[in-house]
């Protein structure tokens, strides 16, 4: 297991994080608790929840592993999140620090620990004065109940917005962003990444398989059946069937996926996830397993390197369209300069 900073903090984490909001809804406690032992075992030390995951189920099947497994606290660094509603009142949702407040203490309950080590907004709020968010974050710091904070699902002006105002007023900053990435969802790179190496952040890819079409287990034109996501819901979020078997570039880029993945021996998911993990800014890749023999097959990534072609086919096949303007070639260059001037 390769080991990275977390973001812009003196923080070391495992390349590959475990997540699991599997936990207590596709995964029972017993199979949980397993998966955990599991991916302690193989080096992993970055486990990652949030407050909303089985409606706090998730928290507490870790916090009771955590109890069981005292010598996991002293190497295990845990990430939780807070914003989505954990009731219907008003002011059960956001970033408020009424909210936050709130959701930050029932997850330390939950969790059965005294400090969280990553504290993470799951997603944008924009109702909150983004002040009183940061400031409430500062202030978790400075009590000793988070070690760090950083964002989910931030668009670029968000990050930079947050970054520099927390800078402005000598707070402390924010040290990752969790977005989804993975080679069919590749729209982060045009603002979003650039946002977070100009900051120093680290990205924490979520959904690295593309909710599954990146391990091959879909066939064109072939509707999904049986004990996967899409089998039990094809019309699932984001990665529903319908709108990605329609397009010619889910099967180019899975095409090119499988065939590195037969070349090398490996499996198509173990190439999606070193190509992901070798990424500009990416810190750790969040696995979502639901059973060990995924979890040790997607772990097994660690030690796939790409050749530099590999990456380029992977590179070229998955390049998302870019339009005229303002991503285009053209609108590219007029962001450019030589050195030495002149057109």
């Amino acid at each position: 297991m390769e080991y990275r900073t977390l973001g812009n903090s003196g923080a070391v984490v495992s390349s590959y994080a475990l997540g699991t909001m599997t936990f207590g809804a596709e995964a029972a406690e017993d199979a949980s608790h397993t998966i955990l032992d599991s991916y302690v075992a193989a080096g992993g030390n970055f486990i990652d929840t949030a407050d909303v995951y089985s409606a706090g189920a998730s928290e507490e099947i870790i916090g009771r592993w955590l109890a069981r497994r005292p010598d996991a606290r002293e190497t295990v660094v845990l990430a939780t999140k807070g914003r989505f509603p954990m009731g219907a009142a008003p002011n059960d949702v956001g970033t408020s620090r009424r909210h936050l407040s709130r959701a930050l203490d029932d997850s330390l309950r939950r969790l059965g620990v005294e400090q969280i080590d990553l504290y993470q907004l799951h997603a944008w709020d924009p109702i909150t004065p983004l002040e009183e968010t940061l400031r409430f974050l500062h202030d978790s710091v400075c009590s000793g109940k988070i070690a760090y904070y950083g964002f989910s699902n931030f668009l670029g002006w968000q990050l930079t917005k947050a970054v520099h105002m927390a800078r402005a007023h000598g707070w402390n900053t924010p040290v990752s962003l969790q977005p989804q990435y993975n080679l069919l969802v590749r729209d982060i790179e045009f603002e979003v990444v650039p946002a977070a190496l100009d900051a120093g952040m680290g990205l924490l890819p979520w959904s690295p398989l593309g909710g599954g079409w990146l391990s091959g287990k879909y066939r064109r034109d072939v509707p999904p059946a049986g004990a996967t996501r899409l089998g039990e819901n094809p019309t699932r979020g984001m990665e529903a069937w319908q709108g990605r078997n329609d397009n010619p570039r889910t099967w180019e880029v899975i095409g090119a996926v499988e065939g590195i993945a037969a070349a090398r021996g490996a499996s198509a998911a173990q190439v999606a996830l070193a190509w992901l993990a070798a990424r500009p800014a990416v810190t750790s890749v969040i696995l979502g397993a639901r059973t060990i023999e995924q979890l040790t097959d997607n772990l097994a990534a660690a030690r796939l390197e790409l050749t530099d072609a590999e990456t380029r086919r992977l590179t070229d096949a998955s390049r998302p369209d870019a339009g005229v303007y303002p991503y285009g070639p053209g609108a590219r260059e007029q962001r450019s300069r030589k050195i030495e001037g002149g057109r």
